[in-house]
């Protein structure tokens, strides 16, 4: 769920309990341009803590779930991964190479495209998946990554 997503649950809220915007603001502690900001996606960033006095006080829950789309992450990462060859990486080999950390040739090219340009919120995922699939540690995992990176000169900061 994103920030405004977020504004039209509260600006729903809002109205169904019968509050202007200005009484909204009086009863939070926030400006009444905060909560029209919010309720109407303006509103770049709030701060954890004043959006959840915010919710509680309109009766709305805060909570954090695993993303959908983590399930899958492994294919999507390899997919990711593929885009600039001609043949595709095969998620298995992907998975086998990250629990052994034997980087096979045959795929050091996808993985160099992997370290330096996949999304990192997938390569956390897929590192997550593989990592329950196998019954390996995830620090394992990110030991592999780590040194593939650094073999591999990946250029992207994180993993310098």
């Amino acid at each position: 769920m994103n920030v405004a997503e977020i504004g039209r649950l509260v600006r729903a809220r809002r109205i169904a309990l019968g509050l202007s915007q200005a009484r909204l603001a009086s009863l939070s502690g926030l400006s009444r341009a905060t909560v029209n900001q919010l309720e109407t996606g303006a509103l770049v960033d709030l701060g954890v803590a004043k959006l959840i006095a915010l919710l509680k006080l309109l009766g709305l829950a805060f909570f954090a779930d695993a993303s959908k789309t983590r399930q899958r992450a492994l294919q999507s990462v390899s997919q990711t991964a593929s885009v600039s060859y001609k043949l595709a990486l095969d998620p298995t080999a992907l998975a086998a190479a990250l629990v052994d950390g034997e980087l096979p040739p045959s795929i050091t090219p996808h993985i160099a495209t992997l370290l330096d340009e996949a999304p990192l919120a997938l390569i956390v995922a897929a590192v997550e998946e593989v990592a329950v699939a196998s019954s390996q540690s995830p620090k394992l995992i990110w030991k592999h990554l780590l040194q593939w990176a650094h073999d591999l000169k990946s250029p992207r900061e994180v993993w310098l």
